[in-house]
């Protein structure tokens, strides 16, 4: 029963100076990207009393630095069609707002509308043909197609005598 109690005292004041709304927007006003998470573990000490720890990544400390967001984008190879396409998803922002620079084997992605803005590097894995590059937007979805450049064997062929 008294064990009861401390951890009834305990969780109540927990709750009293933890504010979490307080606690998510100061995270959220600095741009990290990525999932938050942010909690308590609690076990029973040696001595019979409880041990808590932190954890997280949505602490003061490594709280984000702008309102950029990293858009989630996937890398699609079709050997078939020879093709490598980028998918990449932004909602909130028009087919106007998005720009993309291919620099050597790195697509460069902005987009901004009002408060929604997204920013990322995609490197290219594969050798694909710069010139040929198209992109269409709609519904949130960026893609980006490239065409694959066949790779030919390089060297020379030397006959055996």
């Amino acid at each position: 029963m008294l064990f009861d109690d401390e951890f009834d005292r305990f969780f109540k004041s927990m709750f009293r100076s933890v504010n979490l709304d307080d606690l998510f927007e100061g995270v959220k006003s600095t741009g990290c990207t990525g999932p938050f998470c942010y909690g308590y573990t609690m076990t029973v000490g040696p001595d019979g009393k409880p041990v808590v720890k932190q954890y997280g990544n949505a602490k003061p400390e490594l709280s984000p630095k702008s309102d950029t967001r990293e858009p989630l984008v996937d890398t699609l190879v079709d050997d078939k069609e020879k093709i490598v396409k980028l998918v990449a998803e932004m909602p909130g922002v028009e087919k106007k707002d998005v720009k993309i620079v291919v620099d050597g084997k790195i697509v460069n992605i902005d987009a901004e509308n009002g408060d929604k803005k997204y920013h990322v590097k995609v490197p290219i894995q594969h050798k694909v043909d710069e010139n040929s590059v198209k992109a269409s937007y709609k519904n949130g979805i960026l893609e980006i197609i490239f065409k694959q450049i066949e790779e030919k064997p390089t060297g020379k062929t030397v006959e055996v005598e």
